[in-house]
């Protein structure tokens, strides 16, 4: 089979992460299928989550900004009763409580002061940079914590509670924190929460169901891959 020149390479890809693999670790997957390096991604998920990843390809690198402000959907799930130090199920537990006697109506309260325009709290371990640092380096030190806090825009478009816990799927602007979601709700209740499943459906006006696993994306040969790269403007 010919060798594809790598200036042929150029589109976006799109993968359905896995949980346990980083974002970093799915371009690397591609780089080495591509054998080529000038692969990014439009928006990190992380190791817990899974669903959709934008993989840039060549020149479709130049639209990682754009992409990152898309608007996004996931569906997850949130537990009460107990916080981490990372707001998610890959934490190390920080505090617990007595399972909730949560009811529907004092979850819709809650819910309506995370709707709309808020203001979120950074979660500590992220890569958002303070004083030159990424603050999970700083976490990982036992550093003083800042108070980092950002707007986003949020819209639930569905929740069911089921015990200790909370199902959901919510729009939002790029840029959420859902960690900080689950994390400020708990605290809203009085019952502590982390996050502690994700998936991410779609960025912008494209959509996991469209996309590849790992397992077939191994599968495809780079002519494959090729032609399913998505064609987009780089300027």
């Amino acid at each position: 089979m010919p060798v594809i020149p790598p200036a042929l390479f150029s589109g976006l890809f799109l993968f359905d992460k896995p949980k346990g693999i980083t974002s970093h670790d799915a371009v690397d997957l591609l780089r080495h299928k591509l054998r080529l390096k000038r692969i990014g991604h439009g928006g990190t998920l992380d190791p817990m989550a899974t669903g959709l990843l934008l993989l840039l390809v060549g020149s479709a690198t130049k639209i990682q900004a754009s992409l990152q402000g898309s608007s996004k959907v996931y569906c997850g799930v949130i537990k009460f009763g107990s916080q981490t130090d990372t707001w998610d199920a890959e934490g190390r537990v920080m505090a617990e409580l007595p399972l909730p006697d949560l009811t529907e109506e004092a979850v819709k309260c809650a819910i309506a002061a995370f709707s709309g325009t808020i203001t979120q709290q950074v979660p500590p371990f992220s890569a958002v940079r303070f004083q030159g640092r990424r603050l999970y380096a700083m976490a990982r030190d036992n550093a003083v914590m800042p108070e980092i806090k950002r707007e986003a825009r949020v819209k639930w478009l569905s929740w069911e509670l089921k015990g200790a816990e909370l199902q959901f799927k919510i729009e939002c602007s790029g840029g959420t924190y859902i960690r900080s979601i689950a994390h400020e709700l708990g605290n809203t209740l009085g019952v502590f929460g982390h996050l502690a499943a994700l998936r991410r459906e779609s960025i912008g006006r494209f959509n996991v169901s469209d996309s590849i696993t790992r397992e077939a994306m191994i599968a495809l040969s780079a002519q494959e891959i090729k032609a399913r790269l998505i064609k987009v403007a780089s300027g």
